[in-house]
């Protein structure tokens, strides 16, 4: 459904060191670059954008973005990593079975302010 998206950042090389960090941990990277402008992705496809607008007020409402994982134990890597690099902790790693039955998120703040989360749709009760 969703070619790319893209968000604004206040300090983009607080967020660069944020999204390199935990990005990489759910198997993405950097793909492209362009001034300001930092595009992740694999597969030689960069589907999520950072970058900074000098036009723009670096105030903004909050966005909430997950990236997929592929089990548990990466959403508790993707947890583990954003807290080290200073992220505030919003939701440690653990099912919700509220939204669905496998469904295992973290959540953490980004350096901009926005929710961050790594979801895993088929997680097994104590992965």
């Amino acid at each position: 459904m969703i070619d790319h998206f893209g968000i604004n950042c206040a300090d983009i090389e607080a967020s660069k060191r944020f999204y390199d960090g935990v990005l990489a941990v759910l198997g993405h990277g950097r793909i492209m670059e362009y001034g300001d402008f930092v595009g992740y992705g694999s597969d030689g496809k960069p589907d999520f954008w950072i970058g900074r607008y000098d036009d723009q007020p670096p105030v903004q409402r909050e966005m909430h973005l997950a990236f997929t994982a592929p089990d548990a134990a990466t959403v508790r890597a993707f947890h583990e990593k954003a807290v080290e690099l200073g992220a505030e902790s919003l939701h440690e790693p653990r099912m919700w079975p509220e939204y669905h039955q496998g469904y295992y998120g973290a959540f953490v703040r980004d350096p901009d302010g926005n929710n961050v989360e790594a979801v895993c749709h088929r997680a097994a009760e104590g992965d």
